[in-house]
């Protein structure tokens, strides 16, 4: 089947729009891991022979490798995610109130350079729906790893009102998932990004964090706090920010988002789609997302937990973010170029890895 999947399903993949082999991707893992036959196969052609485990936050990972947000956003597929051998998975970005996300056309890829473009806008039926997606998933005893949901902004709600917003999802959440990542840097909810200031970070972060801990109280494992920067700054930037996180006790770090730079050449058959809007991942986001691992690792004497995302496309990409400092890892873009068979590979190089 992994033969199958690379050969035939994602070239044909590529011949209907971006958006649209997204969604069909998601609706035949779901299909495929409906059955304990389908389950078997997965298992059988994807999951990892080899892999090594680690203890973050008081939560058992079963590998370092996992799922990044944006490509469940709406936990519909988490049964599949799981049979994969993943370490963990991230959903989301989930956002209090239910919308539609930005018009369509809002993905675009670049296959030779291994790219992708997306304005998606938090696209998410609102986080008590997904909440109730989630608790369906465990009330029939599906293992699951790890799962953290990603917090967005609701595009209605104003900036000076966003606290109230990522607590009403945290709240919804909290008893179904075992970990929260807040989002405040996609580039396509207009003014998410001006979050990242250091005194609107440094009061969002601590309620927040308050909220987390007051619900914390009576769990066997407390839910762990991270917040995700944007590639999009300065060194120093990010290191006034990771400071503001960790005053707030914050448990830990993902970087990167999406970049709103475009850090490559652009060639003519490729220009049309370099200039859309949006949030570019993939292969040209990966050395700026290590520089910023190995830059918060220094930092904090790598004592801070960080997810390493960004332009992880083979066990190689992984294995230099473990080595800049990263604790774990995750792809989005390198699903979608890579295939199914990245799991195997990233937790075979990662396997070789040395703490």
């Amino acid at each position: 089947m992994g033969w199958v999947h690379r050969r035939l399903v994602l070239p044909m993949f590529r011949f209907v729009g971006s958006e649209r082999a997204h969604g069909l991707a998601l609706r035949s893992l779901r299909i495929a891991a409906f059955t304990p036959v389908g389950r078997m196969i997965l298992r059988r052609s994807f999951a990892p022979k080899e892999q090594a485990s680690i203890t973050l936050w008081g939560l058992h990972f079963p590998n370092r490798f996992g799922l990044a947000a944006g490509m469940d956003k709406r936990a519909e597929a988490l049964r599949g995610w799981a049979t994969l051998g993943l370490g963990f998975i991230e959903i989301g970005g989930v956002t209090a109130h239910a919308q539609p996300g930005n018009p369509k056309p809002r993905m675009f890829r670049v296959d030779g350079q291994r790219l992708l473009i997306n304005r998606m806008g938090f696209n998410n039926d609102g986080c008590f729906r997904v909440a109730q997606r989630i608790l369906r998933v465990r009330r029939s005893n599906t293992y699951l790893p790890p799962l953290f949901a990603n917090l967005g902004k609701s595009k209605i709600t104003l900036n000076e009102d966003a606290v109230h917003d990522y607590a009403t999802s945290m709240r919804a959440l909290h008893a179904v998932v075992d970990g929260f990542v807040v989002n405040v840097s996609s580039p396509n909810t207009p003014g998410l990004r001006d979050l990242q200031h250091e005194s609107t970070l440094a009061t969002l972060l601590s309620t927040l964090r308050i909220i987390c801990s007051d619900l914390n109280q009576g769990v066997d494992v407390a839910r762990p706090l991270l917040v995700k920067f944007s590639p999009d700054m300065s060194d120093d930037e990010l290191l006034r920010l990771v400071d503001v996180a960790r005053a707030s006790a914050c448990d830990g770090v993902v970087v990167s988002n999406t970049t709103v730079t475009r850090p490559i050449a652009i060639r003519s058959r490729d220009a049309k789609v370099l200039l859309e809007q949006g949030g570019l991942s993939g292969s040209p986001l990966s050395d700026r997302s290590t520089e910023m691992i190995r830059c918060i690792s220094g930092h904090t004497g790598g004592t801070w937990p960080i997810i390493g995302v960004g332009g992880i496309m083979s066990g190689a990409d992984a294995r230099q973010k473990i080595e800049a400092g990263a604790h774990l890892v995750q792809a989005y873009s390198g699903f979608v170029f890579e295939g199914l068979s990245l799991i195997r590979s990233v937790n075979h190089a990662l396997a070789e890895t040395r703490d």
